[in-house]
């Protein structure tokens, strides 16, 4: 099944795995997986806690102060909080890094040393720690033999005054990749008791660690112009379009994503309820245009010709996004990679778009063109996707309905 194929699976059945999820933890679900397999993965579990608990009161003792401290100030979700949890760990002489990988990689050359032994199919051991914006981290004990790489995912988490371990589960890697843009990525199923007891299953892992550093500068400009947009629910990075012409840019996709950035709230234009009735709103213009035009130099003549939009009442027709149209929740992100000042006070971003999802550090390459502004604000000024043989198809996003599929699902329900 290709990866489209896949992906499209997963959207379908977007609401009827969590069902399922349920059901097997009466006995009701067949779990895909023979009884030999899940005692073979329990003992697994078993013979490695040994294997964590080695060196756990250590690095338990390495960051424990650390956000006591972070926890009192109620900064531990802070940038430089985690960056100081990343390097104190380096400072100990583990390789570490973040979940968003915005901090470089401490201690890179031992994680670099551990692919060299995956590829000659030497024996190893490695732990990496994986710092999270939420209070913890993920520790990765990492063994390889044979050129085969097996994982030890440990979750630890500060709560309370304390960090405990949560959770620990084991798998071998089914992929493994140090790419050449500088990520070592790497998936699998992991089993732990716990979450077999509650699923009767294992859960997927997909894995992407920038182990290679990369320029604060560059990762400055991803976060205040990229990351803040992003690729859920939104087709700004992934068609070409310009100030000239905004081609295939969905407008109402961007109201959605922009409207908590201009109002301070959740959009209020929710969908119905019951799934079978499509909502229908009559947005005042003032309202729509105050959350596209602070983004876009457009005017509204070219935003209304963008939209639909009722001359008479003075409102832009807006249909929320409905079952039909949601997203398997896996996304990539940007990355700056090199970026330039242009002569009219613009800049142009060059940036890979990484998906951990399936392992790609390099989906495709584009260049975003930014106009930052004197009030700290930005307005976008077009995306272009860079030509190349190696560009793979964009498999994560569900455009909104056409007119015509829209009155095929819903007709007269409004």
């Amino acid at each position: 099944m290709s990866l489209k194929r896949t992906v499209q699976f997963w959207r379908i059945g977007f609401i009827a795995i969590s069902i399922m999820m349920l059901l097997s933890v009466s006995g009701c679900s067949d779990t895909h997986l023979e009884d030999e397999q899940v005692v073979e993965s329990e003992i697994a579990v078993q013979d490695q806690q040994q294997n964590v608990k080695d060196n756990e009161d250590e690095i338990i003792e390495i960051c424990s102060q650390l956000y006591k401290k972070a926890s009192e100030e109620n900064k531990i979700a802070d940038l430089e909080t985690v960056r100081i949890i990343v390097n104190q760990f380096g400072e100990n002489g583990y390789p570490a890094v973040d979940s968003r990988n915005q901090i470089d990689m401490t201690e890179a050359e031992q994680v670099e040393w551990f692919c060299e032994m995956v590829d000659t199919q030497e024996e190893a051991e490695i732990t990496i720690i994986e710092v999270s914006y939420l209070g913890g981290f993920v520790k990765y004990d990492l063994e390889t033999k044979d050129g085969n790489v097996d994982v030890v995912r440990s979750y630890y988490k500060y709560e309370n005054g304390n960090m405990k371990r949560e959770v620990t589960g084991s798998y071998q890697a089914e992929y493994w990749n140090y790419t050449e843009d500088g990520y070592l990525m790497f998936s699998g199923v992991w089993f732990s008791e716990e979450l077999y007891v509650l699923t009767l299953s294992g859960a997927e892992e997909h894995t992407a660690l920038r182990v290679q550093p990369l320029d604060e500068t560059y990762r400055e400009l991803s976060r205040k112009y990229l990351l803040p947009i992003g690729f859920e629910q939104n087709n700004m990075f992934i068609v070409d379009w310009s100030e000239d012409d905004f081609g295939e840019l969905n407008f109402y996709d961007m109201f959605d994503l922009l409207y908590p950035k201009v109002y301070g709230t959740n959009i209020p234009y929710v969908a119905d309820d019951n799934l079978g009735v499509g909502a229908v709103y009559q947005i005042p213009k003032d309202d729509f245009e105050r959350v596209i035009l602070p983004y876009f130099d457009i005017d509204s003549e070219t935003l209304q010709s963008k939209t639909i939009y009722n001359a008479e009442d003075k409102t832009y027709e807006y249909k929320p996004r409905g079952f039909e149209e949601v997203e398997y929740p896996e996304y990539p992100y940007s990355e700056v990679i090199g970026f330039t000042e242009n002569g009219d006070g613009t800049l142009t971003l060059t940036a890979n778009v990484v998906f951990p999802y399936v392992g790609d550090s390099k989906v495709y390459a584009h260049e975003v063109v930014v106009r930052p502004l004197e009030n700290g604000g930005v307005q976008y000024v077009s995306n272009r996707i860079i030509p190349s043989e190696d560009n793979c198809e964009e498999t994560w996003h569900t455009p909104r309905l056409t007119a015509k599929e829209w009155d095929e699902i819903y007709g007269g329900n409004t």
